[in-house]
């Protein structure tokens, strides 16, 4: 508990924090503390609310203040909680860290609490009287946390070097044990439920007239060793003299006679401590040397059980201290989160009000515009009422005029212009435009208002879907196609892929980074992935990304096209006479103009060509158009191995054969008749090279013919050998699906074929073959 305390210590007052306050840089400090602070960096000149500043005494970090000053700052209400409560537990209990400070602070904490048993036990069950317990009643006194621990020093310094037997005979005289002074005052009562003795003013003090300390039992001084168990609690005067194991607790025998233990089972002390002492063996029949012996091992058992006890609690404090100074960390992100809220919020705020004057400065030029020509209409009604107000004052004095002379003189003038206004009356009223309204300034924004509404934390995408059914493969290239859900909030797309191996946990297939490639920032929901190899099959992940993370979808397999290969010209037989696509060979007895070259069959035997590719690693499946012919052998050799051979002579080629009516399969020299139609007219190769397979199948009624298990250990090439008639290649194709239909009945069938081995090789060596 002690390092528990240092956590909640102030550094400036060095007490526990009272009203803390949360620093910017996440250190606590005492607000009076704080205060006092400012205040010492005032003067008669400068008033304490000029200070805005100060340093954080843990860290010398400067806190900047607001015009609230102090009262700006957080309070950290989660670390006053924890004080209360630690508090709380500190003063409640016989093990709190300050009674364990009183106790014994001068040996080490187990040596301590072994001794104190130790005594109690040795005392005849008594309870050992070295130190004054915390009271109860003292968490709910209002005294500060200085004179707790003023009392708890003297009390340690006072424990320490005399036993209560010691200060007993040495000073009859009883003190208070709860006095700051040195020496402490004479003791004026003894509160049983604290366990303290008190002189006349502490006792005012912790001691108030109501509740709950009303209910205390006080009673005239008396010795630590009197009342801490020599005596009974129920009973005054009464020693205790025997112990119930209902309440665990000592009692005297009026509590059983007549007390609330009389109906509890109690044994006598002597029974209980050889209990506790794990003493069973009786004193009269071993000596006095062994019954020492016996119980220095069961002292030393209990004192390594309370060792253990304490260091579980230390465990304990330490893993306490974490949690508080998480709490702390909690509180120093909320703060932050919040002021990224606030900082946020008002850049939103700062946007709104800038346009908003921007808008305001466009009205208040569209009125200045409007005041302006509504102005000059203004000044072109008024000249024209001028004009015509002063024509009605002249036509109104020639018509008062009575001078016969002058009135003929002037009427036909007036009566002139009178006529002329009158008739052009529309010329002399202005154009004027009464057109008040802004109807080029409407404004809308529900769109922004649906915005702000919707404001929140960003959340990660959801998981994007790959879909199948729209990517796309060729020999050496796949394009991927995903959808998401909320792909507006999706910044990017990243893309991953990896060779399958056939491993059905994805989980930790996808935790091997090692093995996998990455296609970062894609804009898009589609990619195409080059380079890929042929006939093999891939793992893929999309991963949809934004600033409050990422997702991942399902995986997904896809695979690439077999390779595509044509017939190489230069491998084919003289008599064989190639198509111009290289897709189909035909036996031609004439075709005798080719030049020989190493590369080519030869032979009258060999009349065959070789695909222009070689294989070394994928799946990959071609079909081959039989025709008409009824003598071929197709398959795979190495490229190593001699031409006139590749029919499945040696050990470096594995062929399909037909002669006439007979079908076989060709190794090494040896054959074995298979099962096959005589209608076979397309036959499909599947060349697995890393599953180390060979397999051909009657692709037009999807059924399998025969599968070679080989541990292929270098490139090979397909091989083709006709003896009469044509035939044609398909390459590049997907793997059909029927070829996966029929992987269960193939496992089948060639444990069958293995069994089969072992009691005799179904291939044939005396058979009598056609080439």
């Amino acid at each position: 508990m002690e390092t528990l305390e240092s956590e909640l210590t102030c550094p400036i007052c060095l007490e526990l924090f009272e009203d803390p306050l949360l620093l910017p840089c996440a250190h606590s400090l005492c607000f009076n503390c704080a205060h006092r602070i400012l205040v010492s960096h005032c003067s008669t000149s400068k008033p304490l609310e000029s200070i805005s500043a100060f340093q954080c005494p843990t860290c010398r970090y400067v806190i900047t203040l607001n015009h609230r000053g102090l009262e700006g700052l957080k309070r950290n209400v989660t670390l006053q909680n924890i004080i209360d409560r630690f508090q709380k537990a500190s003063l409640s209990g016989p093990n709190s860290p300050t009674e364990s400070r009183r106790l014994q602070p001068q040996r080490p904490y187990t040596a301590a609490i072994s001794g104190t048993i130790a005594g109690t036990i040795g005392g005849g069950g008594g309870t050992s009287g070295s130190s004054a317990r915390g009271s109860p009643a003292t968490s709910s006194h209002s005294h500060s946390h200085a004179n707790h621990a003023n009392h708890a020093n003297h009390t340690n310094h006072t424990n320490a070097n005399h036993s209560p037997a010691l200060v007993s005979k040495m000073d009859p005289r009883i003190t208070c044990q709860f006095c700051e002074q040195d020496p402490p005052r004479e003791a004026v009562k003894t509160c049983v439920t604290c366990e303290v003795s008190y002189c006349d003013r502490c006792l005012r003090a912790t001691h108030p007239n109501k509740k709950p300390f009303t209910s205390h039992r006080l009673v005239e001084p008396v010795p630590d060793t009197h009342i801490r168990g020599l005596t009974c609690l129920e009973h005054e005067n009464e020693k205790v003299n025997m112990y119930c194991l209902v309440d665990d607790q000592l009692i005297c025998a009026l509590c059983k006679l007549v007390g609330r233990h009389r109906d509890h089972q109690v044994s006598s002390l002597t029974e209980r401590f050889d209990k506790l002492k794990a003493y069973q063996v009786s004193p009269g029949r071993v000596s006095d040397a062994v019954m020492e012996a016996s119980k220095t091992s069961a002292a030393q058992t209990l004192e390594n059980n309370l060792t253990n006890l304490v260091k579980r609690n230390s465990e304990l404090e330490n893993q306490m201290a974490k949690l508080i100074q998480i709490c702390q960390q909690v509180e120093v992100n909320t703060a932050m989160h919040e002021a990224k809220l606030v900082e946020e919020c008002d850049e939103l705020v700062e946007i709104i009000r800038q346009r908003k004057q921007v808008i305001a400065v466009k009205i208040k030029e569209s009125k200045v515009m409007k005041l302006r020509k509504l102005a000059q209409q203004i000044a072109n009604c008024r000249q024209c009422l001028e004009r015509s107000s002063a024509l009605i004052t002249q036509a109104e004095q020639s018509l008062k005029e009575n001078d016969h002379a002058r009135f003929l003189q002037t009427a036909r003038n007036v009566a002139e212009r009178v006529a002329m206004a009158t008739a052009s009356s529309q010329v002399l009223i202005p154009d004027v435009n009464l057109n008040e309204a802004f109807d080029n300034f409407a404004l809308d924004f529900s769109r922004e208002k649906k915005i702000l509404e919707a404001l929140d934390y960003l959340t990660a995408p959801t998981p994007p879907s790959i879909r199948d059914e729209l990517c796309t493969a060729s020999h050496d290239t796949i394009t991927v196609h995903w959808t998401s859900e909320d792909e507006f909030s999706v910044t990017s797309y990243e893309l991953q892929y990896t060779i399958y191996t056939g491993q059905t946990n994805f989980i930790s297939l996808y935790n091997s980074a090692d093995s996998w490639m990455i296609v970062p920032n894609i804009k898009q929901n589609h990619y195409t992935v080059h380079g890929l190899q042929s006939g093999t099959r891939y793992i893929f992940f999309v991963k949809a990304i934004n600033q409050a993370g990422s997702r991942n979808s399902e995986p997904a397999r896809l695979k690439t096209n077999s390779q595509p290969f044509k017939l190489d010209p230069k491998t084919a037989h003289k008599k064989l006479r190639l198509s111009n696509d290289c897709l189909t060979m035909e036996k031609d007895e004439s075709s005798l103009k080719k030049s020989h070259t190493p590369e080519r069959f030869s032979g009258t035997g060999s009349y065959g060509a070789a695909g222009n590719v070689f294989i070394d690693s994928g799946g990959h499946y071609w079909e081959v158009l039989l025709g008409a012919s009824t003598w071929y052998a197709i398959g795979v050799a190495y490229k190593s191995a001699p031409k006139n051979e590749w029919s499945g002579k040696n050990s470096s080629s594995w062929v399909f054969s037909r002669c006439n009516n007979n079908f076989m399969v060709r190794h090494d020299g040896k054959e074995m008749l298979v099962e096959a139609s005589l209608q076979l007219r397309r036959l499909g190769v599947l060349l697995d090279y890393d599953n180390n397979s060979l397999t051909f199948y009657d692709a037009m009624n999807s059924q399998h013919i025969h599968t070679f298990e080989v541990s292929f250990l270098l490139p090979v090439v397909p091989t083709f050998m006709i003896w009469n008639k044509s035939v044609m290649i398909l390459s590049g194709l997907p793997v059909p699906d029927f070829v996966d239909g029929v992987a269960s009945d193939l496992q089948e069938q060639q444990q069958q074929q293995m069994g089969l081995c072992r009691q005799e090789s179904p291939y044939l060596t005396g058979m009598k073959t056609c080439h």
